[in-house]
């Protein structure tokens, strides 16, 4: 089954059965009574009286509020990529990272090097909102999330979910919800917890399947020590925000189609910015049945999906982070979790009042390496004199690696860098934008060994968007790696073949 298109919701019980493929696919509003729901609320209203939207702003903008039985706010977001525009798609991840909490359309549009109005336009075609309307859907969403899940003041959900003020928050609750949010917080599905607690806890929700073995394999095979920690069954790492630094951790909860995130009471700040980080870092907005039908239809990759069902894209909390791992994986394949440990503890934070032996340091900032004597680590001369231009780069503003640029400019932008590996440039693409269109078979950073990426005098030709064949390439790319060492595990396994 394919992405739900709404001219394809035939009728109104397919719409509204309990299949979570459907879940956050798109809303169902009901006219009698103003609410939009999700896919499987109990209410049955008459079909006459539905009308069905692609986007839970959509729904909000056309005047409906949300349900307070189904939760909209708890539905699985649908992935930036279902924008047919790639424009959009890089919009939505802006909108994501907070643009518009601080600035307006005017920011977002000079942003994407485009006008207000053009930009305007194509999210109303698209997902039936403008792009202020679509935050503001988020920041509410996001409010009431908050209210049902923490036990935060309303002070501090005001400002955790981007509000200016909190006069601004309770006009937005007051006006959507006719409640007060005291009033819905008495009202909603659990009670207080430890007032004393030092951490917050929230639910993110995703669409079944998820590889998170093999997810959580290759984090682990890919983690920069001291930063990250990664067991069988969570991730951990340290963060700095603003000044404050912490640890946070993501745990899947068994026989729930969701993540446990647990981030430092310090942080409440951030967290509508965390939330959004932690699913581009684990991909959670995916929706996996519509790659695994196109994927499986080609002969050469069906075994591999069928066997590893659920895999997605590795993203990044930090780009500069992943950039800065992935030459060191380039160039010293061997060594590089030996010199990334060493990186870490020369020129990384000590993470404050840490007693985790395996969490002690923030990994490095652009500045601290601009200039570094990276010899001094046992990095070599050329190595280390791209790393230090990478860091310029991004230090200096040249080179973005926050996931809002598009994927011309970064791998052209990247390919400028003096000794940048041809291999590490899709990679980083890969795992900052969460391109799903990438070529990246036979890539030495995910198993492969394709010798054409070893030319230095290579261009980052593959590492641009596909059509055609190419189509959900890098998710191909993982389904191949996490086959291939499924496949090699059983090979070293006592008695395997």
């Amino acid at each position: 089954m394919t992405t739900v298109e709404l001219a394809d919701v035939a009728t109104y019980d397919m719409a509204t059965r309990n299949d979570p493929r459907f879940d956050g696919q798109f809303f169902s509003a009901v006219l009698t009574t103003g609410i939009f729901c999700r896919p499987g609320c109990p209410g049955r209203p008459r079909s006459e009286n539905v009308r069905f939207f692609a986007t839970a702003a959509a729904a909000a903008e056309a005047g409906f509020r949300p349900c307070l039985r189904c939760h909209p706010e708890s539905a699985p977001d649908l992935p930036d990529w279902h924008a047919t525009s790639p424009l959009v798609s890089r919009a939505l991840r802006l909108i994501g990272e907070g643009v518009l909490d601080e600035g307006g359309v005017a920011e977002l549009a000079c942003r994407l090097n485009v006008s207000p109005r053009h930009l305007q336009r194509l999210f109303v075609d698209e997902l039936g909102a403008p792009p202020v309307a679509v935050a503001q859907t988020r920041r509410l969403l996001f409010a009431k999330k908050l209210i049902d899940e923490t036990d935060l003041s309303m002070a501090d959900i005001a400002f955790s979910a981007g509000y200016s003020s909190v006069r601004r928050f309770n006009e937005a609750i007051q006006q959507t919800y006719s409640r007060t949010p005291t009033e819905l917080r008495a009202k909603r599905r659990r009670a207080l917890v430890d007032p004393d607690a030092t951490t917050i806890e929230l639910k993110l929700v995703y669409r079944e399947p998820y590889n998170w073995p093999a997810m959580l394999a290759f984090f682990a095979d890919h983690a920069a020590p001291g930063v990250e920690d990664v067991g069988p069954y969570a991730y951990r790492r340290t963060v700095e925000l603003d000044g404050k630094p912490g640890i946070l951790s993501v745990r899947p909860l068994a026989d729930r189609r969701a993540v446990l995130l647990r981030v430092p009471l310090q942080l409440a700040p951030f967290l509508l910015w965390i939330t959004e980080r932690v699913k581009q870092l684990f991909d959670l907005k995916a929706d996996p049945v519509t790659i695994e039908e196109w994927l499986e239809a080609d002969p050469s990759l069906a075994s591999a999906v069928r066997s590893q069902r659920g895999m997605r894209l590795p993203g990044s909390w930090d780009g500069f982070e992943v950039a800065v791992q992935a030459l060191l994986e380039a160039r010293l394949p061997g060594r590089s979790r030996e010199i990334a440990a060493a990186l870490v503890e020369r020129f990384g934070t000590v993470l404050p009042d840490s007693d985790d032996p395996r969490l002690t340091h923030l990994f490095p900032a652009p500045e601290r390496l601009r200039d570094a004597r990276l010899e001094d680590i046992g990095v070599g001369e050329s190595l280390a004199a791209t790393l230090r231009a990478l860091a310029r780069a991004v230090d200096d503003g040249t080179l973005a690696l926050d996931g809002g640029a598009g994927l011309p400019e970064l791998t052209e932008r990247l390919a400028t860098i003096a000794g940048m590996d041809a291999a590490a440039i899709p990679y980083v693409a890969l795992r900052v934008l969460g391109e799903p269109d990438l070529d990246l078979d036979g890539n030495p950073l995910l198993g492969g060994h394709d010798r054409a990426w070893r030319d230095p005098a290579g261009t980052p030709e593959r590492a641009t968007r596909s059509t055609g064949e190419n189509r959900w390439g890098g998710y191909a790319a993982m389904y191949r790696w996490a086959d291939s060492r499924t496949s090699a595990t059983s090979r070293r396994a006592p008695g395997g073949a």
